[in-house]
């Protein structure tokens, strides 16, 4: 019978504040590697950066999911779930990228593998309360507009004023894309299309 093949596993770490050490999520980590036979091909870290944040504000990361994606790693390694990311869309979200590269996901302090069932059916559950998290945000916000309407308050993006149209106008004259336009004028893009559907550019 031939050896299975020892996993490539990427180890992930994360701490908050620049007074915290990543080394004890890296010890207990490598120890679980070692006693399961994994081959550690990375360690991505983050130090200093909430978990709160984008992966676009988390380089390790951002390195993470790149090196997943080209089937670098068969496994992320973690020492809980919130180095993951703080809110339970995250999660799903990270999760999913994991999936779509085939490659699994194991929680140290949660005792959680998706190789094994009992770990694929927890996330499967997790992805059922991802979207009831969802629905309650937009069931909120959806009240929230109502009840500002209900009260006269203007709801959405206040109106842009003259001096801000008139740079609009000026750098698209000028050929500057939409996208560009809108980071240096600090508007949406879509104000821009209405401009320009308008014929107002």
């Amino acid at each position: 019978m031939t050896p299975r093949k020892p996993r490539n596993v990427a180890l992930y770490v994360r701490v908050s504040t620049k007074d915290q050490a990543t080394e004890n999520q890296r010890r207990e980590l490598a120890e679980v590697a070692e006693r399961a036979g994994w081959n550690v091909v990375a360690v991505y870290s983050d130090e200093g950066i909430s978990g709160a944040k984008g992966r676009d504000k988390r380089p390790g990361f951002d390195a993470l999911l790149r090196a997943v994606t080209r089937r670098e790693v068969d496994m992320v390694a973690a020492w809980s779930v919130d180095r993951l990311g703080r809110s339970l869309q995250n999660l799903v979200d990270t999760l999913g990228a994991l999936r779509a590269a085939g490659a699994d996901l194991y929680l140290h302090k949660q005792a959680l593998d998706t190789t094994t069932p009992a770990g694929r059916a927890m996330f499967g559950m997790l992805g059922v309360f991802a979207e009831f998290e969802r629905e309650i945000i937009v069931e909120r916000v959806r009240a929230g507009m109502a009840t500002a309407k209900a009260k006269g308050r203007r709801v959405g993006r206040p109106a842009a004023s003259e001096e801000t149209l008139k740079r609009i106008r000026k750098l698209r004259a000028q050929g500057v894309g939409m996208l560009k336009v809108a980071r240096e004028v600090g508007c949406g893009v879509s104000l821009i299309q209405r401009m320009e559907a308008q014929g107002t550019p």
